[in-house]
């Protein structure tokens, strides 16, 4: 009962809002501070501890699909291919000139990588967007924590001005009030 007491006094005091308006994320937040816990975690790590198989082989096939070193080798590959149906085997050329069977290859390679980089970019978005909230839950927690400082220091002013006064007062042979 008393976290849940602590939850909403710093939802009220440092939020302005009631405990009831709180986003799941953001009473997590609270919790973790009334509980002096962290709210940092990796991200990466996450989403790697739960992704699947396919979902790996999706992103290794976007890495490797949309590097440099792929499409020089694809460039080297396809420059090979026509010269050796042009020059090398001009007579008897498995794929003559336009090249019908490299460019039926070409299509299917593109038709099969295109859905992997698509899959590869929505998990982008999505470790994007869990990046975006756990961004704005430590945002949060630091801000509740430097409000927090700014209440204790403005508490310990408060006494020593208080402090200061009655000594003040002592020293004038003031009455106090």
């Amino acid at each position: 009962m008393q976290n849940n007491e602590a939850i909403a006094a710093l939802a009220q005091q440092l939020l302005s809002l009631d405990e009831g308006e709180l986003k799941p994320n953001e009473r997590a937040v609270i919790e973790r501070c009334v509980r002096r816990l962290a709210v940092s975690r990796n991200i990466n790590i996450e989403m790697d501890t739960n992704s699947t198989f396919g979902q790996r082989v999706a992103d290794r096939v976007a890495e490797v699909g949309g590097s440099w070193g792929f499409i020089i080798a694809f460039g080297l590959f396809i420059a090979v291919w026509c010269t050796l149906n042009t020059i090398i085997l001009a007579t008897h050329a498995f794929d003559p000139y336009p090249f019908i069977f490299l460019n039926l290859t070409l299509s299917m390679l593109a038709a099969v990588q295109a859905p992997v980089i698509l899959m590869s970019q929505n998990r982008a978005a999505i470790r994007d967007r869990l990046a975006a909230t756990h961004d704005y839950e430590v945002n949060l927690k630091a801000e509740i924590e430097i409000a927090a400082l700014h209440e204790k220091l403005d508490q310990i002013r408060a006494q020593e001005l208080a402090t200061l006064i009655k000594r003040v007062e002592g020293e004038l042979g003031m009455k106090p009030g």
